[in-house]
């Protein structure tokens, strides 16, 4: 064929999208279509990638928040080089693809975060752009900027609808994210048909008010318009950028196109043969011609643009080795090499000291400890810091411009503010952790089950854990929050006793690289347990023997987390005074010590001991798993009320009282 035009290119990507969906008979066809110009425009003239490594530190990041229109993603990966080839298109949708409904950064090479749940993959974009911007003013030098690439967001009307786009952006915005270029396909059209009757919002001046550069009424299908705006927001100094293209979605479907019948269905044989006829691509399905596959290959280029990187690099690092050395190994997500005995250190010393503090409080003192030790951590809390104490002595914001900063004041905006720091632990080079209190965790839930999926490592920190928060009434006290945020695969609660325990789950969430963490703390103060150095050690494992009667010898096991372990302590103490012999197990982590070996969750919670009590202020049904239907748990099944914390827990039931009475009956 001659050579191929832009349009060429673009309709390589819609008729990828489009027989894709039509194989599946199912997903979404519109998007990608509509969209598929822009997306060449940018992939094939600015996006600085290479399909060879899609790890490559100093790439640009990409991602579709529109996170159902994946053919796109997945087209665009194909065409350019990466390793998805079109046995893995031809399977979209279907059970181990690589393709999945949906992107998933787990599954395909250079999708750079799950996205799906409208909004969220355009706050990861925020928490991309502003750990570029971190890591540039910590490592670049005079001549030698290492660390210089864009984050690119394609978005759709949906995204914008959500409330988590006003979160994130409106914090882009304020930290002047200049290098994060959004493009919104303002096709006004959503699954329920054309938005104008529930979408009227003037788009471009509420980003005009977030502080953005807005660039208005791109035609979404003319390469020289789409190119000339994106050269003009890579100008943009001190705003990030938000490109509004008007486009047609199902763009060159006769039938279909500017019709909500595209958005998630395919086009049916009978159309998408009119489409092929129509945009005169006359090429057999999942066909390129070898022409337009040429062009669309960026692995040459690529692979120079890193080389060039790396020379710089090499360059950078004869003049300035440590840096060097620092920037390799937190990109490579390894922890120092002093890191381990450290942290060990401090966790033995908070043994001895024995401590009585509230776990919040311990949990800032962990920070004084490990954060000194790891430049790499990067904290945050939403309008909450004092309260979840989560500042440290280092603490810097990063409104300021120091190349050490390493605090965000988020404001009053958990789910973005989850959803951001999902982005800054998938960038790579930090480890990031946010605090709320948990009851608000429910605001942030979404971008915690991301954490979880994508997966990030974010540590997620929650305080005033239960009833004991007091005075604030049920509003603010957790009842159901610990037993749901156990419920979700790969996510792992830390809810501990004591300073000690608190340091351990801080450092177990620092080391833990396969998922995120939440970690949550007490409002009120912890009596401090004493233990062994095998306890200590123990503690990781996420359940552990904390009391064993003398002999070694029990009749009934007491579990329990958080402020209720001293309350256990207290009425093994009772019970063994009056003849019983109780076992006491702290489980700060039940989905950690869900995954030891079998031995050892039988050695802590042996099967022949039928009698048990688990204490938890919390929902009661979550711990039925562990006591069976031999025995009892103390907790709250209803919502809390407003008093002091030790009449709360009276009023409730939730005392060594009750615990001693249900031993007895048991």
């Amino acid at each position: 064929m001659t050579t191929p035009s832009r349009r060429d290119l673009a309709n390589a990507i819609r008729f990828l999208a489009a027989d894709a969906v039509e194989a599946a008979k199912s997903g979404h066809p519109g998007m990608p279509m509509g969209m598929a110009d822009i997306a060449e425009v940018l992939w094939n003239d600015f996006l600085r990638h290479n399909p060879r490594n899609p790890r490559w530190a100093n790439r640009d990041r990409f991602v579709l928040s529109n996170g159902h229109g994946s053919m796109l993603l997945y087209a665009l990966l194909h065409l350019s080089g990466y390793d998805l080839p079109i046995d893995e298109l031809k399977r979209f949708r279907q059970l181990h693809s690589k393709t999945a409904g949906h992107p998933e950064a787990s599954e395909t090479p250079g999708v750079e975060t799950t996205t799906g749940p409208l909004g969220q993959g355009l706050a990861n974009a925020v928490g991309f752009a502003l750990a570029e911007k971190m890591l540039a003013r910590r490592f670049n030098r005079d001549g030698f900027e290492i660390v210089d690439h864009h984050t690119w967001v394609f978005l759709g009307d949906g995204c914008l609808m959500e409330g988590i786009s006003h979160e994130a952006c409106s914090l882009a915005g304020t930290l002047k994210l200049d290098k994060l270029i959004a493009l919104y396909d303002d096709n006004g059209i959503s699954i329920d048909g054309d938005v104008s009757g529930w979408f009227t919002d003037d788009t471009p001046r509420r980003f005009e008010a977030y502080g953005w550069q807005v660039i208005r009424n791109v035609n979404g299908h003319d390469p020289v318009e789409i190119g000339q705006a994106i050269k003009t927001a890579q100008k943009a100094s001190g705003k990030p950028t938000l490109i509004c293209c008007k486009t047609q979605i199902g763009y060159g479907s006769p039938n279909k196109a500017g019709k909500e019948s595209s958005h998630g269905a395919p086009l049916g044989k009978d159309e998408l043969a009119l489409t092929r006829s129509g945009l005169a691509w006359t090429h057999a399905p999942f066909e390129t011609p070898e022409a337009i596959a040429q062009r669309w290959d960026a692995t040459a280029r690529g692979a120079e643009a890193e080389r060039a990187w790396t020379s710089l690099f090499d360059a950078y690092a004869a003049q300035h080795p440590e840096l060097a050395d620092e920037f390799h190994r937190r990109m490579r997500g390894e922890l120092p090499a002093s890191w381990d005995d450290a942290s060990w250190a401090y966790v033995r010393k908070l043994q001895v000291d024995g401590l009585t503090v509230a776990s919040r409080k311990a949990s800032q003192m962990a920070l004084d400890a490990f954060a000194p030790l790891l430049p790499e951590l990067v904290g945050g809390s939403a309008d909450l810091a004092h309260s979840n104490l989560t500042l440290w002595k280092g603490s810097r914001s990063v409104a300021q411009e120091s190349p050490d900063a390493n605090y965000i004041h988020y404001g009053v905006r958990e789910f973005g503010m989850s959803a951001i720091a999902n982005g800054l632990a998938l960038h790579g080079g930090f480890v990031p952790y946010d605090a709320t209190f948990l009851v608000f965790s429910d605001y942030s839930r979404n971008a915690l089950r991301m954490s979880a999926l994508i997966p990030a490592h974010a540590i997620h920190v929650f305080t005033h854990d239960s009833i004991g928060l007091g005075e604030d009434g049920p509003t603010h006290q957790p009842v159901e929050h610990l037993a749901s945020l156990r419920y979700i695969p790969n996510n792992s609660v830390w809810r501990p006793c004591d300073a000690v325990e608190s340091a351990v789950a801080w450092k177990v969430a620092i080391e833990t690289r396969t998922g995120p963490t939440c970690l949550v703390f007490s409002r009120q103060n912890l009596q401090h347990q004493h233990r062994t150095e095998q306890q200590v050690q123990d503690i990781a494992r996420g359940g552990y023997v904390l009391m064993d009667p003398a002999d070694g010898t029990f009749d009934l096991i007491l579990i329990a987390t958080g402020s209720e372990v001293e309350l256990a302590m207290q009425a093994a103490r009772q019970l063994s005074d009056a003849g019983t012999k109780v076992r006491v197990v702290s489980m700060p982590n039940s989905n950690m010590f869900d995954r030891q070996p079998l031995e050892w969750r039988e050695g802590v919670l042996p099967s022949w001991c039928r009698k048990r009590i688990a204490i938890e202020a919390g929902v009661t049904d979550y711990w039925c798993k562990y006591v069976g239907l031999d025995g009892a748990v103390v907790g709250i099944d209803t919502f809390g009320a407003s008093a002091p914390a030790e009449v709360l827990f009276k009023h409730f039931g939730i005392t060594v009282e009750r615990v001693v009475e249900l031993a007895r009956a048991l």
